[in-house]
């Protein structure tokens, strides 16, 4: 395992090392899969590795992703089920087709209902088993193609709900239209829709304006690094 506290002097990364990344913003899972091959291709020599990620992050989400080489790509499923962790914060209010910041608001409801009694009992219908609808604007295949390629072509695609666990759903700030959470659930579920699902709830909208995933099972942010501080750290010169 390479993290901030792990530091391996010697890795061995084809044969696999285990590495928690920090994701920075505007940045794709794939951004980072992708300068970490190039990275170990120029300064280890190392032209063919096999090297993945264990759960997608959104480009506008930051965060922990756990990166794999080599032979441990082979745990990349075991990591992706476990529990996952996110903070962030919902802007109360409006809507977007992407339910975040992605695309501009196409929507604006009323708050002035809004207390904050009901924003923390509204929780409550959110956790445990729930039905979602993942986003179009997302990378989920729908007959060979990503539904987000519909979406951005404005083509109409239907989405697949789904059922997800959420063991914790709490509001840590309220700060008028912003609401500030943290969420512990099971693989596959999207903070997007519990976003716009919630808003709803509160008989309004809402869309994501800020999202970290801040732990992934026993693993947390706090030891991850970023990509730069990764290649800081094995750089050979």
């Amino acid at each position: 395992m390479i993290g901030k506290s792990s530091l391996t002097k010697s890795p061995d990364f084809i044969n696999g090392e285990v590495i928690l990344i920090n994701k920075e913003i505007d940045w794709t899972s794939f951004d980072v899969v992708k300068s970490l091959r190039i990275f170990l291709k120029f300064e280890y020599g190392i032209k063919k590795i096999k090297i993945g990620h264990a759960g997608t992050l959104d480009p506008r989400a930051t965060g922990l992703v756990i990166v794999c080489t080599g032979k441990k790509t082979k745990g990349i499923d075991q990591y992706q089920a476990q529990e996952k962790e996110y903070t962030g914060t919902f802007k109360l209010g409006e809507t977007t087709p992407s339910y975040d910041s992605e695309t501009p608001p196409d929507e604006i409801f009323p708050i002035d209902h809004i207390t904050e009694n009901l924003i923390h009992s509204t929780t409550k219908k959110f956790t445990g088993s729930i039905i979602q609808i993942p986003p179009v604007y997302s990378a989920l295949k729908i007959d060979g193609k990503k539904a987000y390629e519909y979406a951005r072509k404005n083509q109409e695609v239907k989405m697949r709900e789904r059922q997800v666990e959420i063991s914790s759903f709490s509001i840590t700030k309220i700060d008028m239209p912003f609401v500030d959470f943290k969420v512990n659930c099971s693989k596959g579920t999207y903070i997007r829709s519990l976003a716009y699902d919630f808003g709803k709830a509160l008989d309004s909208g809402a869309y994501l304006t800020s999202l970290c995933r801040t732990a992934i099972g026993e693993f947390r942010l706090e030891e991850a690094l970023r990509v730069q501080e990764f290649k800081d750290a094995y750089c050979t010169a």
